[in-house]
């Protein structure tokens, strides 16, 4: 049903139908750029903030393609699922101090940031932290409040936490000032965040489910074209009213295959199946297409989702494909195994990403690294060795998969991958690893000396295909801040992004291995020093410089993701304990079915 201002009605009607005219005429793929270098494309611009009541609200109207027969949550008794999380022994007196002292220092980053967020950009999406202003951002609906929720509570911030439940009352997610919802994002911080405080609190706060349901049912909106595949950036207005959408034809492939953590979970905590079957038709559709793409078992950067075809050829587990690839152990055990889908199409991603894209770095120490590069189905086997710092999730993804999917040999891989983000941090002028970058790959993975005039043969043919010279080599790598083994940093931001240490929290977990807390405290201390502001934290411009201009934003995830992972690093195993609960690609905790 659709609820207008009267006297508003027609200049409404009049102002969507020529939205709908500019943007039905956009040629394909005009709305989303092409994007050679998939490292992410910035943060987004800022929008001027709703004014006074929104004219249009949506209220769930009549579907135009009803789902005749739901698709059912699996019904068989969970099956035990082999342990995830180390068996950790007791630990002293003197290390437990040193612990807490750490995990004390990343919780008063976090009290600042949150502070700077509450007094200046409260019910805002997120705060610029050195103008004191605020940024819309993702439907101005409180982003970071929302997604903050639960590190509240696993920080013991239950007045802070208790001031947020009294602010969600007054979000309304029936209306917003974006002429297009973007899913995704909504389903992975708004969505996920109501979720995860609500399992974290073991359901105590019934409105955190409320919420929840009103975000889910939304976005659900966008379900509702001709084959079930969502609309993902998602032209609300026209189904508020009445109109029919289409998926798109250019769909970001973690746009489309990410959203099963939070739909399952809903079904599981409100018995309703409409959402499980929303994202089990994906999940369907890219099994049956897993085999047949043009690098099997991988699915390509782009997706025509109207047609379901697969034609892109890049192929990547960076930005805008990552979260698919994380989601496939993820929804395994999240849905206590079960079903085997996910279990094959992990199999067969694992087995493709190990052959086709991961490559050894050569260094100047010798460490044997990895990192995964992207590859066109037009260039046969030829690694494209960039790596970007979405791409550091994989070191977690591949340990948790090595660990319920009973695969030891790949624990050494998931190892390695995660090293290897560690080195891209140690190695820059800050500490502090850049939004992307290019490495010289070793040409024997076991054996890898490192060879001086190799680097500046690759520098050379980053920056200057018709030029050759030891000379000219240096100077690129002078101009151009480059370290060893690096041969360009297309990208020298750094944009508060979690990936690094979510890998490091990962494998401490499954590991215990003490030196990779040493390094998140490396990694820590370098961000803070670099980021601190006076009312938050900034992304900054340049990791060569340890001068660096900061940047006048500060994403949602800094405060649900990056802190959330450095405080979890120094917590108590139990803390988020990995065999209890499932984090999603926002770092909400979903708790986990028991067999």
């Amino acid at each position: 049903m659709l609820f207008v201002r009267k006297s508003y009605f027609l200049p409404t009607f009049i102002l969507v139908f020529l939205t709908y005219i500019l943007f039905s005429n956009l040629p394909p793929g005009a709305e989303i750029p092409y994007i050679d270098d998939p490292a992410e494309y910035g943060p987004p611009p800022p929008r001027p903030p709703p004014k006074g009541n929104d004219l249009i609200h949506y209220r769930n109207p009549t579907e135009k393609h009803p789902v005749e027969e739901y698709i059912p949550l699996p019904t068989a008794a969970p099956s035990p699922i082999p342990r995830v999380q180390y068996e950790f022994p007791v630990e002293s007196w003197f290390t437990r101090r040193r612990r807490v002292k750490k995990q004390n220092a990343v919780r008063n980053a976090f009290k600042h940031a949150w502070k700077g967020y509450k007094e200046h950009a409260w019910l805002r999406d997120e705060l610029s932290p050195l103008s004191a202003e605020y940024r819309e951002s993702f439907g101005g609906w409180a982003a970071t409040l929302v997604d903050s929720l639960d590190t509240l509570i696993i920080m013991g911030l239950m007045d802070e936490f208790e001031d947020a439940l009294q602010a969600i009352e007054h979000i309304d997610f029936s209306t917003t000032g974006a002429t297009q919802i973007n899913v995704f994002e909504t389903n992975i911080r708004y969505l996920g965040g109501f979720l995860g405080a609500y399992d974290l609190t073991n359901g105590s706060y019934p409105i955190l489910l409320k919420k929840a349901v009103e975000v889910a049912d939304l976005i659900y909106g966008s379900f509702d074209t001709r084959n079930r595949m969502p609309q993902s950036r998602w032209e609300w207005t026209r189904s508020a009213l009445g109109m029919g959408i289409q998926p798109s034809r250019n769909t970001i492939l973690a746009e489309l295959g990410s959203l099963n953590l939070e739909f399952t979970r809903m079904s599981q905590l409100t018995k309703d199946p409409k959402y499980f079957d929303a994202i089990q038709r994906i999940t369907d559709k890219l099994e049956s297409a897993q085999s047949r793409t043009q690098v099997p078992g991988l699915w390509p950067m782009m997706v025509d989702a109207h047609d379901m075809q697969f034609t892109d050829p890049r192929f990547t587990v960076g930005g805008m494909a990552d979260s698919t690839y994380e989601y496939l152990p993820k929804e395994h055990i999240l849905l206590g195994a079960q079903t085997d889908q996910y279990r094959k199409m992990y199999d067969a991603a694992i087995n493709s990403i190990k052959k086709r894209l991961l490559f050894r770095g050569m260094t100047k120490d010798g460490k044997d690294i990895m990192f995964a590069g992207n590859i066109r189905s037009t260039s046969k086997s030829v690694i494209e060795p960039q790596f970007e710092h979405l791409k550091c999730f994989l070191g977690g993804t591949v340990g948790i998969g090595a660990k319920v999917f009973d695969r030891p040999e790949e624990l050494s891989i998931a190892r390695k991958l995660t090293d290897g983000c560690i080195w891209a941090y140690d190695i820059m002028p800050t500490g502090i690893m850049p939004e992307a970058l290019y490495i010289s790959p070793c040409k024997n993975t076991d054996d890898c000396e490192w060879d001086e005039q190799k680097w500046h043969t690759d520098v050379l043919r980053r920056f200057a295909k018709n030029s050759q010279g030891e000379e000219v080599a240096q100077q690129i790598i002078s101009s151009n801040k480059l370290p060893p083994g690096v041969t360009e940093i297309p990208d020298a931001s750094y944009n508060l992004r979690p990936e690094a240490i979510e890998s490091v929290f990962i494998m401490y977990r499954i590991t215990g291995d003490k030196e990779l807390q040493d390094a998140a405290w490396r990694m820590f201390r370098s961000i803070e020093k670099m980021t601190l502001t006076r009312y938050g934290h900034a992304a900054i411009s340049d990791v060569r410089n340890p001068q660096s201009s900061q940047l006048d934003y500060m994403e949602s995830f800094w405060l649900a993701e990056t802190l959330k992972y450095f405080y979890l690093i120094f917590s108590e195993p139990d803390v988020v304990n990995l065999d209890e609960y499932v984090l999603n690609t926002e770092a909400h905790p979903f708790r986990r079915p028991t067999a």
